[in-house]
């Protein structure tokens, strides 16, 4: 087969002999090139990924997207949006996609179960505890005796990891507090009303209930993984991919990893960039789209090495996993 590059010069000859000369000349040349550019991208691997509408990791796969990030590192990035998180782990676990982002435990209960997963990180925000301006609430010790309102059920990371810190203080959440499981958006509810003296909720619903005022943080969650001697920074969310499928692309999870890292680093120091994915984030009111812009990118998280996977693995005896089958070091994704 004829070279793309000799191709397009001889129909540039034979168009500027011809009748109409230099504009046929010019005009065939854009089409062929249209035509050059569009098989290279058919040669590209193809990636894969289920993600929600209007969730977080759709915001940074919308801007690696728009600034084809994907095609820079060699990759065609494909989108398919599900309705929710289950439709999500469906889509992951029957093979119908190449990935999809769940938060760690659920890595842990997977692998568990005899389904291993590659875990690339996505984000170390866990959660805060918010409570009312004006609340005396200020550390965990105060939440004894407290109502508690608790986004993700009694198995969510979050919950998981505050009774572990608080047991770590000589205090039992569970007995000595009245808690109430809900919907975020319904606790959020309840906590303007004084239903709950406090709230512990995912970190979206809290940048954006704290964005639209009259609440703030009495303590994040990370701030707990420091009382348990581990690094505050965590990535608990990531993109997950099955370790059979991840075994033999290898070089592709490199790629799409080196373009996730520049689009992270891209919305993190170029404040301009989030109003192209703005109508993603639902944010009409301006604090509350700086509060989830701010929140996000102080999700961000570094690299993985020896370390922080070490970390990772602790994190996960610590809230509740077979300490005789924790996620092995090889499926969690290191970085440069």
């Amino acid at each position: 087969m004829m070279p793309s590059s000799t191709l397009l010069i001889r129909c540039f000859k034979r168009a500027l002999g011809s009748r109409h000369g230099v504009g046929r000349g010019i005009g065939l040349v854009l089409a062929l090139a249209a035509i050059s550019l569009s098989a290279q991208a058919r040669d590209l691997p193809v990636l894969t990924l289920s993600v929600l509408q209007f969730g977080t990791p759709h915001w940074e796969l919308e801007h690696l997207k728009r600034q084809q990030l994907d095609r820079a590192n060699g990759f065609e990035l494909k989108i398919r949006l599900a309705a929710d998180v289950p439709a999500s782990r469906l889509a992951l676990s029957s093979g119908s996609v190449d990935g999809a982002v769940s938060d760690l435990l659920w890595a842990q209960a997977r692998y568990e179960a005899g389904t291993a997963y590659r875990y690339v990180p996505f984000s170390s925000q866990i959660g805060e505890v918010l409570v009312p301006d004006g609340s005396d609430i200020r550390t965990l010790a105060d939440l004894r005796g407290k109502r508690i309102g608790v986004a993700g059920g009694p198995d969510g990371l979050g919950w998981r990891l505050l009774q572990r810190a608080a047991a770590a203080q000589g205090l039992d959440l569970a007995r000595e507090a009245t808690v109430q499981y809900a919907a975020p958006p319904l606790l959020g509810q309840a906590l303007r009303r004084g239903q709950v003296d406090a709230l512990l909720t995912f970190w979206h619903f809290s940048a954006r209930l704290r964005g639209e005022g009259g609440v703030h943080a009495a303590f994040g969650l990370a701030d707990l993984l420091r009382t348990l001697d581990l690094d505050p920074r965590l990535p608990v969310l990531g993109y997950l991919f099955p370790e059979a499928w991840a075994a033999g692309h290898d070089d592709l999870l490199r790629r799409f990893a080196g373009a996730l890292r520049q689009a992270k680093d891209q919305l993190a120091s170029e404040p301009g960039h989030w109003q192209a994915i703005r109508p993603l984030m639902r944010a009409e009111d301006e604090a509350v789209f700086a509060a989830l812009r701010d929140s996000f990118v102080e999700g961000i998280p570094q690299p993985l090495d020896a370390p922080r996977i070490a970390d990772l693995q602790r994190l996960l005896l610590l809230t509740g996993a077979d300490p005789t089958k924790p996620m092995p070091a090889t499926l969690f994704q290191a970085g440069r």
